[in-house]
């Protein structure tokens, strides 16, 4: 089959942009569609953390049994807008299904795939560009009040073992003499080696666009609608602006490309996980690292405009605004891990993760299309953004990758 030569690439976040740099590389003409500026939406108000260790998904044995009770749990970062729930619960069934040993595991060996070298892959996309300023290797750690707190968690630790990320362990004093910023509730810290984050998440997507236009490649705001397929073969890419020719495809637009792959022949049981940042400016402390709060559920990471404090999950839909609760709840579990913390100003943000009901992005062909999958990163889009881009650039390129990607394939939810 002959090998595509002018290829779109929808969406310009993470996954988008590596996409579109790993195809320019490749010698690719690629024209990079979305009707937002780089660099904004999802990618920009993450927590930030290269997570190399986050492959296990949520729905971890229990987890069935435990969600009712933590959904009222005023203390527990969980909220749910209940006239959505209707709407909500064919996507959740679903979802809860997975809840158990063996699909935990399948899913958990399946992100590693994507993750586990996540500051390599982040520095072969950036080095040399001007989006590596924002790249810091570093530690990332698990706040917990004890040792006990820490064992209760000896599930998910063990699938991060069988996946080559091991702790090392600080208790007691030293836990503060690691991180003076945390409040003396704090008495034991699991820091991950070998991971990194991203100061200004944002930006770096922008100056990895900028790379890309540098690099000869086309940037154009526009709607994306459809597709025009003829003889089998993808001939356009609809937008409000006309009709974009090319000869593949990809598709980065996070949870809104659910209803352009339904129009591929794709059901994708994909839901919104709202989730929550605020940036502290100009604060009174400075974590050496990104910290994960365990008791908040939240990541604190030190960025460029300040200390951004990351997390909740909300299910309410794309259509309603920010809701007071999660944001009250995150304010006050950010003063309870720090309480020395001050700040001149703080803003709040909002953004919808894209999850699909098995936790496993879709990376693939759709079909015999031309038109390439490249979303449903739930917690784990800047992690593994690269590495989905270099993935799609090279099966459109090579005919394939040197990886095992059945566990993306998106046919998995084909009619």
């Amino acid at each position: 089959m002959k090998t595509a030569q002018n290829i779109v690439v929808i969406g310009a976040g993470i996954v988008g942009v590596s996409t579109a740099i790993w195809l320019m590389r490749a010698g690719k003409t690629v024209t990079l569609i979305d009707r937002a500026a780089p660099g904004e939406g999802t990618s920009h108000g993450n927590g930030g953390v290269l997570a190399s260790c986050a492959m296990v998904p949520v729905t971890t044995p229990g987890l069935g049994m435990k969600g009712p009770k933590l959904l009222l749990d005023r203390n527990f970062p969980l909220f749910l807008r209940w006239t959505y729930l209707p709407r909500l619960y064919p996507w959740l069934r679903k979802y809860m299904g997975h809840a158990n040993d063996s699909d935990t595991r399948r899913i958990a060996n399946g992100l590693t795939t994507i993750v586990a070298d996540s500051v390599e892959q982040h520095e072969a996309l950036a080095k040399g560009t001007l989006a590596e300023k924002w790249l810091h290797p570093s530690d990332y750690s698990f706040a917990y009040i004890d040792r006990a707190a820490y064992q209760a968690d000896a599930y998910v630790w063990e699938l991060r073992k069988i996946a080559g990320f091991e702790p090392v362990i600080i208790e007691g004093d030293a836990v503060h003499e690691y991180e003076p910023a945390l409040g003396p509730d704090f008495k034991f810290l699991a820091v991950m080696k070998g991971h990194g984050h991203i100061k200004d998440p944002g930006g770096y997507v922008k100056d990895l666009a900028r790379e890309f236009e540098s690099m000869g490649g086309t940037i154009l705001c526009a709607e994306v609608q459809g597709f025009e397929l003829s003889v089998g073969a993808l001939r356009s890419v609809t937008t409000d602006q006309g009709n974009i020719a090319c000869d593949a495809a990809v598709l980065t637009t996070g949870v809104w490309s659910k209803s352009l792959a339904k129009k591929l022949g794709l059901n994708v049981p994909l839901e919104t996980e709202r989730g929550y940042h605020i940036i502290f400016k100009n604060p009174s402390i400075q974590l050496k690292a990104p910290l994960m709060i365990t008791t908040g559920k939240f990541v604190a990471t030190p960025m460029a405009e300040g200390l951004r404090c990351a997390g909740i999950v909300e299910f309410g839909g794309l259509e309603a605004g920010p809701s007071k609760a999660p944001l009250k709840f995150l304010r006050r579990a950010v003063m309870q891990a720090f309480p020395d913390l001050t700040y001149d100003d703080s803003v709040e943000w909002l953004g919808h993760r894209p999850a699909p009901a098995d936790s496993l992005p879709l990376i693939g062909e759709i079909g015999e299309t031309g038109v390439y999958a490249g979303f449903g990163h739930h917690h784990i889009g800047l992690t593994g953004g690269p590495k989905t881009g270099r993935m799609i650039a090279d099966m459109i390129t090579q005919g394939g990758s040197n990886l095992d990607t059945a566990p993306f394939d998106p046919q998995r939810f084909s009619k």
